[in-house]
């Protein structure tokens, strides 16, 4: 990042060296003023000197405000060069991305990571900055009084002695703290995301009182890194005092005994005080730099996330079959296949597996659907997850997906979806996430949206878990009627949509026990009869 914005970085680096060096070069001129001008009773002289400390006084207000501005803007730079990084990289991982890091793993980067590496870069500005203005102070003063230029020589690596363990504790602190703030904050989205449910089923305290420990234990750890890192404050602040009441009592000592002159001790107390920020920024710099390490670490191991190779041969020319060894499931072109397990997560990885998503064993047309182009799976096997994102825009637009939207196709795939109550004005907005929508008007929208895709192999994962009977009967006769000649698997438990596969898969551990039409299963399967009629009662 300090390559990539390398110009930002010089540039801080140089109003920030001027700056100090103005600062620097103010005692100097203070002592040519008291020891030449005034000390000698030569008006002319003082005012001349004097000027000069107005016009370098005003000039280190001027690179002040330059420095504060190249700063900032380097900081911003870097945070929004590395937002960029995460958001570039976290699109071409697409779907996956939910499979391979936590939601709350992306929040913490988003919200603290990236601002706390732009943070860092401080030391690519001010740090530099700061390291050339102690050195020119050293230079001053050893033309004064090599004694004390040996001191303030010293004095830096007896800071970095005492400060440097602490840097140190910090880092490990640190990075422990920053792996429980991933889990707490993947752990709140989960929580917001089933608000809903949770209140529902009664949960929401449960899940409270456990977020509630959690966080505890979390402040806890923010203590202990909160520990060292008000020592380094402390130190940031007092160390460079204390430095500089050394170096004033030997300059002290110094005049008292006629080796300094009145001027050059004014100047001494003069670049000693003015030390006192560079030795300041320098501490807080190394100690930005820890932190910041801590949140680099973090976005490295996100962007080494793998993504999925696009390239590939060439696809089945017509439309063949699916096969997922690992389960035994089938699905044939122009069939409706459904899948019923007791575990929706069996169903949902053979719909993984399918679909091309992570790890898979799984023929199209006898072709391994990992040595497929990934274009071409995603252009005609389509994946429809229960929680699949809504984007904001008017309804036709969130409905069509990247398609230009055409309002007679739109409703036919709302009224397939049975969204009529939603799709009352197609221009209706709906919020990100679909925020304004209740639960089953959120699923009906997301089933709309796969049946407009059209796709020649549709999967989807419990399409009507969250609607009523009336409804989902109607959404399984018009869903079994827009999706003929086409193939479709839906992962379900409903006896609805179960009576109208043409096939039903019954999954036991994650593999086919038995297959065949719901009715057959139900009269030659108790396991199925059992999973059917416990989840709805003597009406299946």
């Amino acid at each position: 990042m300090g390559r990539r914005v390398k110009g930002r970085v010089a540039l801080g680096a140089l109003f920030g060296s001027l700056w100090f060096m103005s600062l620097a070069f103010t005692p100097f001129l203070i002592s040519q003023a008291v020891d030449r001008g005034l000390q000698s009773r030569r008006p002319g002289v003082l005012v001349g000197w004097a000027a000069a400390v107005l016009v370098v006084g005003v000039a280190s207000a001027g690179l002040g405000i330059m420095r504060h501005r190249s700063m900032t803007k380097l900081r911003m730079a870097a945070a929004l060069h590395t937002a960029d990084l995460v958001m570039t990289h976290a699109t071409r991982l697409g779907a996956a991305l939910p499979r391979r890091v936590t939601a709350g793993e992306v929040v913490t980067i988003g919200i603290s990571d990236v601002w706390t590496i732009g943070r860092a870069m401080n030391v690519g500005g001010v740090g530099f900055a700061s390291t050339l203005a102690y050195v020119v102070v050293a230079v001053l003063l050893s033309h004064t009084s090599p004694l004390l230029a040996v001191v303030v020589a010293a004095g830096l690596p007896v800071l970095l002695l005492i400060v440097g363990p602490l840097l140190h504790r910090t880092q490990r602190a640190g990075l422990r703290y920053r792996d429980r703030q991933g889990e707490l904050n993947a752990r709140l989205v989960d929580i917001l995301g089933g608000l809903r449910i949770l209140n529902g089923l009664g949960g929401k305290e449960t899940y409270l009182g456990r977020y509630r420990k959690e966080s505890a234990s979390l402040r806890d750890q923010g203590y202990r890194v909160g520990g060292p890192n008000s020592w380094i404050g402390a130190f940031g602040d007092g160390l460079p005092v204390v430095f500089l009441g050394l170096v004033v009592w030997l300059a002290a000592r110094l005049a008292a005994t006629g080796e300094l002159t009145v001027g050059q001790l004014v100047a001494v107390y003069g670049y000693t005080a003015m030390l006192v920020i560079p030795v300041n920024v320098m501490i807080f710099c190394g100690s930005d730099v820890i932190r910041g390490l801590v949140a680099a670490r973090r976005v490295v191991d996100f962007l080494r996330l793998p993504v999925d190779d696009p390239s590939g041969g060439a696809a089945p020319a017509a439309p063949a079959t699916l096969h997922d060894p690992g389960s035994g499931v089938v699905a044939e072109p122009g069939r409706l296949t459904a899948l019923a397990g007791a575990r929706p997560e069996d169903a949902a990885a053979v719909i993984d597996r399918l679909g091309r998503y992570g790890p898979t064993d799984a023929t199209w047309g006898g072709l391994r659907l990992s040595d497929i182009a990934r274009a071409e799976v995603r252009a005609r096997i389509l994946v429809a997850d229960h929680d699949a994102d809504l984007f904001a825009g008017p309804l036709r637009e969130v409905v069509a997906g990247p398609d230009e939207p055409d309002d007679d196709l739109v409703r036919l795939a709302v009224r397939t979806a049975v969204a009529h109550d939603v799709a009352a004005d197609l221009s209706r907005p709906v919020e990100w996430g679909g925020r304004n929508l209740s639960g089953g008007q959120r699923q009906r929208v997301r089933l709309a949206r796969a049946v407009h895709a059209d796709p020649e192999m549709l999967l989807v994962a419990e399409p009507t878990s969250a609607v009523d009977a009336h409804t989902e009967a109607a959404i399984a006769e018009r869903l079994s009627a827009a999706r003929a000649g086409r193939g479709t698997v839906v992962a379900t438990t409903s006896p609805v949509l179960l009576d109208r596969a043409d096939v039903v898969h019954y999954l036991v551990d994650g593999k086919v026990a038995a297959s065949g039409t719901h009715r057959t299963l139900l009269a030659a399967q108790p396991g199925y009869r059992a999973l059917v009629t416990r989840a709805f009662g003597d009406d299946a």
